[in-house]
């Protein structure tokens, strides 16, 4: 059984044993002795970094002088299981993480705000269906933003649809960020079509003041889109931009509402503690998780009857998500529990098997008092089981 040295700068770059190179950077790392690879020359720019590569295994198998790897299917799995079990043992540590940027840089903006939109109506649309009027709705997002676009609901045969629909969207970034809509013919049976789209930069609005808008409907952004020159209707709605009371006085320009501060800082707590607000919970990690038949743990936050999933992390008692959800509220949740479970699943042979793992029940009250609160908490129903959950509460 023999092994070789080899190293991975973000991309593959196998190192042989000798003192050459393979790969792009000549002469810029070389190898010591059968484990040990030194970069003298090359920045230290990737996370992760695999130093041993495994050669093949070969072994037999024998019962009662019959050899058992003759069975045909069987030589391969086997060989491959024990293969993996063989290099575990020489790799150690299987994973480790050198945090090489400071976290501040890059990090991901959080909410600052929340945009108010109600699409009011629409008038002279195309018509794409043949034998009635078009079924139009509305897609709604804002740019930058991960999260599902919302829906009107679908008005049935009119060019001329009235909604009168409120939605709610989290802000990060109001200098930057646009409210992107889509217009879209309802199909029954295949692909939507496109009636035309428009876009609202979130810069052109003053805080707490409602704007209305009347929107030219257009086919794309592209200046040079020769379907742009089709008229494609119009599309009506109201909006305003309602900041986070901590976050009030970070604006300027267009955004800028200093003459509101000392209205905003009298705000009784009274109203601060009763009013509308954004939840967020952030799942970062869980500790010594150990399934009975697997460990592919992933997380469950249900608050209101509302349901949000981590993805799985397969094959592992410490799994790390750092994944964040928001749920807007019309008011405090002060006498309310968030219910996070952390779960494994597995998938064999088409079949799914789920297991708890452990939960954790939080009082949401200590958030609204504080704003935050940053714990790690004893998962019930486990033995040494340990959740990390980051939650804050935004007030409107």
């Amino acid at each position: 059984m023999g092994w070789k040295s080899k190293y991975s700068c973000g991309t593959e770059v196998i190192i042989s044993k000798n003192l050459g190179t393979v790969g792009r950077f000549p002469s810029g790392c070389y190898s010591k002795g059968d484990t040990e690879t030194s970069c003298p020359n090359l920045p230290m720019l990737f996370k992760h970094s695999s130093i041993i590569d495994e050669e093949e295994v070969d072994f037999g198998l024998k019962v009662v002088g019959g050899d058992l790897m003759a069975i045909p299917g069987l030589h391969h799995f086997v060989q491959e299981t024990i293969s993996k079990q063989v290099a575990r043992l020489y790799l150690w540590p299987q994973t480790l993480d050198i945090p090489i940027l400071d976290s501040s840089i890059g990090a991901v903006k959080k909410p600052v705000g929340i945009l108010h939109v109600k699409v009011l109506r629409a008038q002279k649309l195309l018509n794409m269906d043949f034998l009635s009027k078009s079924d139009p709705y509305v897609k709604l997002s804002l740019g930058g933003d991960m999260l599902p676009a919302k829906k009107t609901t679908v008005k049935m045969n009119s060019l001329d649809p009235v909604w009168d629909e409120d939605f709610k969207l989290t802000v990060k970034d109001p200098e930057a960020q646009v409210l992107q809509l889509h217009l879209y013919d309802w199909e029954k049976i295949g692909a939507h079509d496109k009636l035309g789209m428009q876009v609202v930069p979130l810069k052109l609005l003053m805080p707490y003041e409602k704007k209305e808008l009347t929107l030219d409907l257009v086919h794309s952004l592209n200046p040079n889109d020769p379907q742009n020159k089709k008229p494609r209707g119009q599309l009506m709605l109201e909006m305003s931009f309602i900041p986070f009371q901590e976050d009030s006085i970070k604006f300027s320009g267009p955004l800028s509402f200093h003459e509101r501060k000392e209205s905003i800082s009298s705000l009784s707590d009274d109203i601060s503690l009763r009013g509308a607000g954004l939840l967020l919970v952030t799942v970062i990690a869980a500790e010594d998780v150990e399934g009975k038949n697997h460990t592919n743990p992933y997380a469950v936050v249900v608050l209101r009857g509302e349901k949000r999933k981590t993805k799985a992390r397969n094959k592992t008692w410490n799994p790390k998500w750092e994944e964040e959800f928001q749920f807007m509220l019309e008011g405090a949740p002060l006498k309310e529990l968030i219910h996070i479970e952390v779960k494994s699943k597995k998938r064999r042979f088409g079949f799914r098997s789920k297991e708890l793992l452990g939960y954790v029940d939080i009082q949401l009250k200590d958030v609204i008092f504080n704003g935050r609160i940053n714990e790690k908490y004893h998962l019930i129903n486990s033995k040494d089981g340990i959740l990390h959950v980051d939650i804050r509460w935004k007030v409107i």
